[in-house]
């Protein structure tokens, strides 16, 4: 789960990392009276959306004036926002945050993700602050520092002044970056953060060390711990078809394909988007209908993909372990009659009740077509979207 950025900084708050004063604005009026409580002769307009890019799309942009900010604030607030991570759709601005000026000196980046492949927390820095982060670890990477700290015996100031070395702080700013990393460290742990990152972490004029952005991603699976955090989730950033899909209990993602892709298992589910783009097929989203799903369950599975008009085919690719072969392929063949189906249809069936499963799809009197294997599974669909008016 994602927030905004003046979400996550009310976090960044509430464990005593420092950024600057600021508030949200749903409309010009508000930017202004925000404004006007902040003491500075330079506002920052930003807009809110998930998505990162905002500054090189024009959604964050410097006031001088009160009037400016209002100015501002009317360009920004419904616009339609193009970043890198939009897409080419864009995301239409709601709100804004306005925030306080500051003298920079220098930008920085900080970041941390759970480094799966050891086991620990790696929290990484870099010189190259305010860059897209990618675009370093592409083209420079001996400019990404990481340090891994192992979340049995937590963050410790050596961790800090490793860190704060790399970026060649010293003194007193020295000292106050490893409180800001360590207090991050633990807003990470204690609200179970998939990733938090500050793009730009800047040093001032006067030594002060500020989150001037702010990034957190949320585990999903442990929101039930977090309830304050599950209240800050804004549907609108949302598409509908996956606030619906979550409503049941299928974890959907929308893509920019053709070809609908109704997989139980994240694995499967990734392996299958990636044969398909090796046959040439583009996915149109990712479905994961998950390991006990029902006739019910498979069949809100298609509604879902059908709702979007781009899908030319489905692939149905199912693994029978809990889920068994037969009720998928009743889930498949009741969908496909009570929605009167026009897309072409391939499913490819394994595992447990396989040969009921492709029992009941051959004597269904559907046009469905069965694949043997995956591969035969991704070329079928692939040549079925081709050939789909």
């Amino acid at each position: 789960m994602n927030v905004h950025e003046y979400q996550a900084k009310d976090l960044m708050r509430q464990f005593n990392i420092s950024v600057l004063k600021g508030g949200v604005a749903n409309t010009p009026a508000e930017a202004v009276e925000v404004a006007k409580k902040l003491d500075t002769k330079v506002w920052v307009v930003k807009a809110q959306i998930h998505a990162g890019g905002r500054g090189k799309g024009g959604g964050v942009k410097l006031a001088r004036s009160l009037e400016e900010v209002e100015k501002l604030a009317k360009e920004i607030i419904g616009m339609q926002l193009v970043t890198h991570q939009t897409g080419p759709e864009g995301k239409k601005v709601l709100k804004v945050l306005i925030e306080q000026g500051c003298d920079i000196d220098h930008e920085y980046y900080c970041g941390i993700v759970l480094d799966r492949t050891v086991g620990k927390v790696a929290m990484m820095v870099s010189t190259e602050g305010g860059m897209d982060i990618e675009t370093v670890a592409h083209n420079t990477p001996e400019k990404i520092i990481k340090c891994h700290i192992d979340p049995a015996t937590g963050f410790t100031p050596a961790h800090g002044r490793k860190l704060g070395y790399a970026l060649g702080l010293k003194g007193e700013t020295l000292k106050k970056a490893v409180s800001f990393f360590e207090n991050l460290y633990k807003l990470y742990i204690e609200k179970d953060c998939s990733i938090a990152e500050i793009n730009p972490l800047v040093t001032t004029k006067q030594g002060d060390v500020l989150a001037l952005d702010g990034k957190l991603n949320f585990d999903d699976n442990a929101l039930f711990r977090h309830p304050e955090i599950e209240a800050m989730r804004d549907v609108t950033e949302e598409s509908a078809q996956e606030l619906e899909a979550g409503k049941f209990g299928l974890s959907y993602i929308s893509l920019d394909g053709n070809i609908g892709c109704l997989v139980n298992g994240a694995g499967l589910a990734m392996a299958t988007l990636d044969i398909l783009k090796l046959h040439g097929g583009t996915p149109a989203n990712f479905l994961d209908v998950g390991g006990g799903a029902t006739k019910e369950t498979v069949q809100k599975a298609f509604s879902i993909i059908l709702q979007d008009s781009n899908v030319k085919a489905i692939l149905v690719n199912i693994f029978g372990g809990i889920m068994k072969c037969d009720i998928i392929a009743n889930g498949v063949v009741d969908a496909a009659r009570e929605m009167g189906l026009t897309v072409p249809l391939v499913v490819r069936l394994e595992g447990t009740n396989v040969a009921l499963g492709k029992k009941i799809l051959a004597e269904s009197g559907l046009k469905i077509t069965p694949a043997n294997d995956l591969a035969d599974a991704a070329k079928k669909a692939v040549e079925a979207a081709k050939g789909a008016k």
